[in-house]
């Protein structure tokens, strides 16, 4: 599989702190807000990535991010020159994704939980389409879910003024390989976007659409405005700070998923003593040499 990180959109919300910096490239506590969804990526095991930016932000991208390989990663870049849809990412990755199965995050999504990773690699081989549902106060800004006793999905809505459920579908989907044919025939919705949840009810209507309810104890943080970005920025330090331990480290991701060596994390914390982020990846083969629990 084959993961996209969608990082385009013109940050609309965020303005004007997003007329000079992309939405992703803002800091979340105490590293950028892309770093996040990358490793989300890579903790449901993908390593071959296509990061979908805006036109005039790639450079900075690329500056970040380079091609991953310091990670151990593949990292490859498209660009969404008008943001006209969550599903119009599968359309600019159409070659990228080679005829594979797909994984989409959302650029500005953030997930956490413990057992969150195990959770994720178990939908990295999806028949259709495999969701997410969590439960939010206020269902009716996202794209809705509805299911019965058993778990199956009865609709999907986008947006509704009236949502049928609570629960709503985070920014993080995993597809099989008809997924691009399938974003290419769609139809702009009423906003003039290629819906998302237009991709999942034709899944739906297939009969190949699978909801996965996320623990109780997962956290989805969504930092598309003022107080959402703050709000995460506060979450990633309390439970830092409170656990030692952190969220959303692309290396540490790496590293566990044994795609970086001990060598190669020392390596890569070396230029980051001074700001503590380096401290902490050389704590991590420290608590690896002593056996300690983490």
């Amino acid at each position: 599989m084959r993961g996209i990180v969608l990082a385009g959109g013109t940050g609309s919300r965020l303005r004007p702190i997003t007329q000079a910096v992309s939405k992703q490239l803002m800091p979340v506590f105490d590293k950028p807000m892309i770093y996040y969804p990358l490793s989300t990526l890579v903790m449901a095991g993908v390593s071959e990535i296509m990061v979908i930016t805006a036109p005039e932000d790639q450079p900075q991208f690329r500056r970040l991010l380079g091609d991953g390989k310091q990670w151990g990663l593949s990292l490859t870049y498209g660009i969404q020159h008008r943001p006209e849809g969550i599903a119009q990412a599968f359309i600019i990755a159409r070659e990228f994704l080679a005829g594979g199965p797909a994984a989409l995050v959302l650029g500005d999504n953030i997930l956490h939980g413990v057992g969150l990773g195990r959770q994720l690699v178990r939908q990295t081989r999806p028949v259709g389409a495999e969701i997410f549902g969590y439960p939010v106060a206020d269902p009716s800004s996202y794209g809705v879910v509805e299911f019965d006793g058993s778990g199956r999905v009865l609709s999907i809505e986008e947006k509704p003024t009236r949502p049928r459920s609570r629960y709503v579908v985070p920014g993080l989907y995993f597809y099989a390989s008809d997924v691009v044919d399938i974003a290419d025939q769609l139809k702009p919705s009423d906003r003039g976007e290629l819906e998302i949840s237009a991709v999942n009810q034709e899944y739906l209507r297939r009969g190949t659409l699978s909801l996965t309810l996320l623990d109780r104890g997962t956290a989805w943080l969504d930092t598309g405005t003022f107080t959402g970005l703050v709000q995460a920025g506060e979450y990633v330090r309390v439970i830092e700070e409170r656990q030692g331990l952190k969220i959303g480290c692309v290396e540490e991701a790496a590293w566990r998923a044994g795609l970086l060596d001990d060598d190669q994390l020392r390596a890569l914390a070396e230029p980051l003593i001074r700001s503590g982020y380096g401290d902490y990846l050389l704590r991590l083969l420290e608590w690896k040499s002593n056996a300690s629990p983490h």
